[in-house]
Order: C-alpha cells, then structure tokens, then sequence
C-alpha cells in the first residue's frame, strides 16, 4: 500500500485491479516503437509491452477532511466490460486495512462519472443500491453529471449512472459544483475536460509544497513524454492533449507531486522537463 505526503497530507493509494492493454489499443495512433524513446516508462508496461493500468482509489487525510477519490468499479455490478462485470473484490477491507473505514470518510471526490471511477458510490444492501460511504458528502462536477443524465447511448454508462449515481442524489449526498470548488483547508477541484466533458483533477497544498491527483486527464506516463496521446475513451483527444500540455507544464515549473490516478507503482513522483516535453522522475 503506497503512501505519499504532501506537507501535512497524507495520500494513501488502495488498489482495486489491474488491468493491461496494448498502447496502440490505448492511445488509438500511437506507435508501439515509440516507447523505446521513453526508456523511463518500462516499469508501467508489462512483458508484451503492454499498458499496464491499475484501477485505483486514493484516500487523503488532510488537516479538517477524510477524502476519497474515484471509487473504482465496484462489486456485484453488471457491466459490458469483462474486467468489470459482476466483481466480488476485497476493496471495503482494504480500506479498512488502509485506516479509512467507510463510515470514516466525510468527502467522496468524482473526478467525472465513468464506470471505473463509481462503482463504490453505492454497495448492494438486500437488493437495493445504497451509499457506500453513508456519512460523506459525494463532490461531483455539475456540468459532468448534467451530461451523463441526459445520456443514453452508453448502455454501460447509463447503468453505471442509475446504479452508481442516482442513487447517492436520491439519498440527498450529492453536491453539484463547480471548478475551484474547495474541499476543506487543503485540496480543491480543477477544470482538466477532454477526457469527459465536465472531467476535474484534485489541487493539493499544504506548508507550501503542491500535489495534484489526476483523475483520467491522463491514463498512463507514456503520455507524460507523448501529451499528444489521446485514450479511445477521450471525449475531445485535442482538449484533453491540450490540458495535458498544460497540466504537465505547471506541474513541472511548480515541482508538484503528480499523482496518476490509473498508474501502476511506483504510481506518484514529479514532471519534469525533456526537451520539448516531460519524463516522469518517480
């Protein structure tokens, strides 16, 4: 279990599954080859060179919160992606393990509401679905759920946002915000569309030092080095490029900690410079 400190916050990341992918699958366009002028990035890549991605939450104990952000994909949860469909996994006791017991945490984040990032919102309690985190209040962009409610051609995502979403707005815990909306002292939401419309990254500072959780404006390191990378899944691939440009260029002038929300471990460290673009220094 990793932990990383941003002055007097704590970061803990808790890990539901693992998946791998092949890079050109992932970023659409994208030359395998290419990774061989990436040489930092191999420890995110398995022996197929495949993109390996974890599916992962991050607990963050600041000075007045005890945050949660991204809820993984959830169990019992009938889904059209395999990895997905019907999982019966440990993660409740993780967080247990982790010092965070559901009924601890006073704040769930929602970077934006794909179904690898909701599916701990609510649990199955005889038969219904109810919120997983009963004394939080679940922080989600107002123009990303405005979007995904009015959706319908995602079958999953649509079963996601009835079983994952709803249910949480129908127990009277959902705040709808916007960006800049703080979270207590020391964190506070950041406008980073592309990956989804409404899409937002988690800003950290605490005793001057900087940290940003990245939620899927970026999916792995290799687009650290290739910002032009865009996911398949990207709402708008040159938005979320640009936002990553953007991203990576402040992170890197303010020597933030980057924590990547589907990175693999070593999963956190500092951008910097490359040339023309950035390398990940973990």
């Amino acid at each position: 279990m990793l932990k990383w400190t941003v002055g007097d916050v704590e970061i803990t990341q808790v890990v539901e599954t693992e998946a791998a992918l092949p890079i050109d699958i992932l970023f659409p366009g994208a030359e395998p080859a290419a990774l061989e002028e990436l040489p930092w990035v191999k420890p995110f890549l398995d022996e197929q060179q495949f993109a390996r991605l974890g599916i992962n939450c991050y607990l963050v104990q600041t000075s007045d919160r005890r945050i949660i952000v991204d809820c993984c994909a959830g169990n019992d949860k009938p889904r059209g992606f395999p990895g997905f469909n019907m999982q019966s996994t440990p993660f409740l006791e993780r967080l247990a393990e982790s010092g965070f017991p559901p009924e601890s945490i006073d704040t769930v984040v929602c970077t934006h509401l794909h179904v690898d990032h909701v599916g701990w919102n609510t649990k199955l309690s005889e038969g219904r679905w109810v919120p997983t985190f009963p004394n939080a209040r679940y922080i989600v962009g107002r123009d990303e759920f405005e979007y995904w409610r009015a959706q319908d051609s995602s079958p999953d995502e649509r079963t996601a946002f009835e079983d994952s979403v709803q249910p949480i707005v129908d127990a009277g815990l959902a705040d709808l915000v916007d960006a800049g909306h703080r979270i207590g002292n020391d964190a506070w939401l950041i406008s980073t569309p592309g990956h989804t419309r409404g899409h937002h990254s988690v800003r950290i500072t605490s005793r001057g030092q900087e940290g940003i959780i990245s939620g899927d404006m970026v999916h792995h390191p290799a687009q650290i080095g290739r910002p032009e990378w865009a996911c398949f899944l990207d709402y708008d691939g040159q938005m979320s490029a640009d936002v990553r440009r953007k991203v990576f260029d402040e992170a890197a002038a303010g020597d933030y900690l980057f924590v990547g929300t589907h990175f693999v471990a070593p999963s956190a460290g500092r951008i910097v410079p490359d040339g023309d673009t950035w390398r990940f220094d973990y």
